[in-house]
């Protein structure tokens, strides 16, 4: 019996991802630095701390991570603050529908806790939510289970009896490894051949991820 739903939140909640990698597109082109994209994917899901040894790795020791992290997200709040939250289609309505329903949600997110809890507030969703696990509230980003198995500890709940929804092939690891029923929900990226076989359903939106949890 599903209890719970664990939700990852940029680009399975939120239309994020895309305002992110413009933003990011923005920043490398005026600092001269060659960048589309097919790399930007490549941070997808990923960690601050990941995402910087990424970047360094590709760009050489000298890459001022943190200077252009900043600078792409003035261009990020920029947007939001401008056009509000993206949100992803169906997003209410699977809240909706698992509050009424009893079912208990938690967030397992690889953002920050302040940037997650600004955005889900900004988007009026918060209240929805039980209970709230943030990048820098553990210790191994996805793929990991530790995000996702703090996720059912917080809603004393087994891994088991959860749904994890998802969108990128981190986070799929990432719930599968803890023992909850991977659900996907694509956005910047396909399911590749081999989380294939991890996945409990792919959704092409969250309105279609409702039915999972009627089982």
């Amino acid at each position: 019996m599903i209890k719970g739903a664990v939700f990852d939140m940029d680009g399975l909640m939120f239309d994020t991802e895309k305002l992110v990698y413009q933003a990011w597109q923005r920043v490398m082109d005026s600092n001269g630095y060659d960048y589309d994209f097919e790399i930007y994917k490549k941070t997808v899901g990923r960690r601050t701390a990941e995402t910087r040894k990424f970047y360094e790795e590709l760009y050489g020791g000298e890459f001022d991570y943190q200077r252009l992290r900043n600078e792409a997200n003035v261009f990020f709040r920029d947007d939001i603050e401008t056009n509000g939250v993206p949100l992803k289609k169906g997003l209410v309505n699977i809240l909706e529908y698992l509050k009424t329903h009893n079912i208990k949600i938690a967030l397992a997110t690889s953002t920050s806790s302040a940037t997650a809890m600004g955005l889900l507030e900004k988007a009026n969703v918060k209240q929805y939510f039980d209970r709230f696990v943030c990048g820098n509230m553990v210790k191994n980003g996805k793929p990991h289970p530790e995000v996702f198995l703090t996720a059912a500890k917080e809603l004393c709940l087994k891994p088991e009896s959860c749904i994890a929804l998802e969108d990128s092939i981190n986070g799929i690891k990432s719930a599968y490894n803890a023992g909850m029923k991977p659900l996907m929900v694509p956005d910047l990226l396909e399911p590749t051949e081999e989380i294939k076989p991890m996945l409990f359903a792919l959704c092409k939106d969250l309105d279609e991820a409702i039915e999972y949890f009627k089982q």
